[in-house]
């Protein structure tokens, strides 16, 4: 069956009201390719940016060190042979202008920058019950309808601000690494300080550290990083890649992490001591997250991801030369890997440096922000610069962050006041004809974030297309699928050692969030047969409701 036109849901044509298809809000990776995706299914539509241009978080994030944590061969679309032909990578790991330039070359060579409102916020968005469509209304005094809503805001979106005392007295310069300024910063001669050492922080410190006067790192909980050892990308090689494509892809989105590095089903205790260490020292010279993916169990057996843990702080004392800084460094207290794990090129060395200095904040804690820099207990550094890597209100954070109204007058807020919950990360009951990309209970942090928004764009196009083709005015899950897909997230969720860590991941990095495992930890490739088998039989189990009202022609 040919596919029918949207209704057009009656109303005054003298209004006011902007009426699409499909309203879609994010203009990341995501939501670039929800853009592309409704266009070339013929609907009328409109995305949403805050920023100024496409990009999503490589829009924002343009500090000193940003980069690509995955293989950018990996990180990159797949829906398109002619774009995977036409770019070429000059890194293993892109920087950020890099990827940048990659973003704008699919923007433009998809002509996709006309369909996006940049410098737009969406203030609220309400579903109309009577109607079947969504109302939004954004920062401009804009009004827009259509039937469908795609939140593309991805998982970090929303930068946190620090519970720290004092912030806006200091009178130096405050920079948030998630809002960056678009100018180059002098760090030359400057006495600067950094407050977070998550992967954001790594990537900063190993930069600054090498311009400014005097670096003053305030590590609250010190990370597990190793070494990325970026390489430039060979035009043999790249030639190779582009040959094979089609089967990379294939093994991506038939992998645990959507992506192409290797895992292994090995257990640590089945190989004896002599090989494991041999296997971790291969993993640590190759580089990336290779050590990861060496061993099967770390994410499970505890003792085992004990092991792991000593060999990096081991690795750690080697480089670093003073002894009690080194110690400092050391992570402990909670598994390698439960955290998000961290790479880079030369962070250790850093504080070889002379002008280097490690603030461990765990036996000198921040007390508060001054006029003049950071006071500690043991007493106040002076600061000119203070930069902010202190991460996101990840997962929900971004939808969180406006007024989502779904059936009766029920908002996000109320239905997620326990913790995110959905079907899929992709659909929540309540919440009719809304879609979400990358949502908290998908793979969302634990997987390679641009499959994981093709997939779901895909799977909502299809469900869309489904309502089209059949005359219907809406879809959402019943409240049984989606209590029994976040049955199987929290029974998933259960045993791994992720729970054992305080992080964004849990939800443990603002005050009064819900505090909880939410993502679904099973893997890229099961995520994309659960995600298969919901659609299979014309979305059995989904509440889907006819057309309430007659098409004004």
């Amino acid at each position: 069956m040919a596919a029918t036109a949207l209704p057009q849901r009656s109303r005054p044509a003298d209004d006011g009201v902007t009426r699409l298809d499909v309203i879609i809000v994010g203009g990341g990776f995501g939501g670039m390719y929800a853009v592309y995706k409704f266009n070339k299914l013929g609907l009328k539509l409109q995305a949403f940016e805050s920023g100024n241009d496409v990009g999503g978080v490589w829009y924002w994030n343009r500090y000193p060190g940003a980069r690509v944590d995955l293989p950018s061969i990996d990180y990159s679309y797949s829906f398109s042979p002619e774009i995977e032909q036409e770019w070429t990578w000059s890194e293993q790991y892109a920087a950020q202008p890099e990827l940048l330039r990659y973003i704008d070359f699919v923007a433009k060579r998809l002509d996709l920058r006309r369909h996006f409102q940049f410098n737009t916020r969406v203030d609220s968005a309400v579903w109309d019950e009577d109607r079947q469509l969504w109302t939004v209304k954004t920062n401009r005094g804009d009004t827009f309808e259509a039937p469908f809503c795609i939140m593309a805001t991805g998982p970090l979106s929303v930068p946190k601000k620090p519970e720290i005392e004092g912030l806006d007295r200091f009178k130096g310069r405050l920079m948030y690494a998630a809002r960056w300024p678009h100018e180059p910063v002098d760090f030359a001669g400057k006495r600067v300080g950094v407050i977070g050492t998550g992967s954001t922080g790594i990537q900063i410190v190993q930069e600054v550290g090498r311009q400014a006067g005097e670096l003053f790192v305030f590590q609250r909980t010190p990370s597990f990083t190793m070494p990325m050892r970026n390489v430039p990308i060979e035009p043999e090689y790249m030639a190779e890649v582009k040959r094979h494509y089609a089967g990379i892809r294939e093994i991506a989105r038939n992998s645990a992490i959507g992506g192409a590095r290797p895992l292994s089903t090995r257990g640590f205790f089945t190989v004896t001591p002599g090989q494991r260490l041999a296997l971790l020292e291969d993993s640590w010279n190759q580089g990336g997250l290779a050590m990861l993916g060496t061993f099967g169990d770390l994410m499970i057996n505890e003792e085992a991801n004990e092991h792991v843990a000593e060999f990096v702080r081991g690795k750690i004392g080697e480089v670093v030369t003073d002894p009690s800084t080194a110690e400092s460094l050391k992570p402990r207290g909670y598994p390698i890997f439960a955290r998000r794990p961290c790479l880079d090129t030369g962070y250790y060395e850093t504080y070889n440096l002379p002008n280097v200095h490690l603030m461990d904040c765990l036996t000198d804690p921040i007390l508060e922000a001054t006029e003049k820099g950071i006071r500690t207990a043991s007493g106040e550094t002076e600061l000119d610069i203070l930069i902010l890597a202190t991460g996101y209100d990840g997962l929900t954070g971004a939808l969180l962050a406006f007024d989502v109204v779904g059936r009766d007058g029920r908002t996000i807020q109320d239905k997620w006041k326990n913790g995110p919950r959905s079907h899929l990360g992709i659909m929540l009951e309540g919440f009719p004809n809304l879609f979400m990309t990358t949502g908290p209970n998908g793979p969302a942090a634990l997987a390679n974030i641009i499959r994981m928004s093709e997939n779901d764009v895909d799977w909502i196009a299809d469900a869309i297309t489904h309502l089209r083709k059949n005359g219907l005015g809406s879809i959402e899950p019943s409240r049984k699928i989606e209590d029994d897909w976040m049955e199987l997230v929290h029974a998933l969720a259960k045993n791994s050692l992720i729970n054992k860590a305080k992080t964004w991941w849990v939800g443990a990095n603002v005050e009064g969030k819900p505090q909880g495992l939410t993502q679904f930890i099973g893997g890229f490739s099961k995520y994309r047969e659960h995600c298969a088998a919901a659609a299979a039989n014309g979305y059995a189990g989904h509440q889907i409701e006819p057309v309430r009202q007659a098409v004004e022609v």
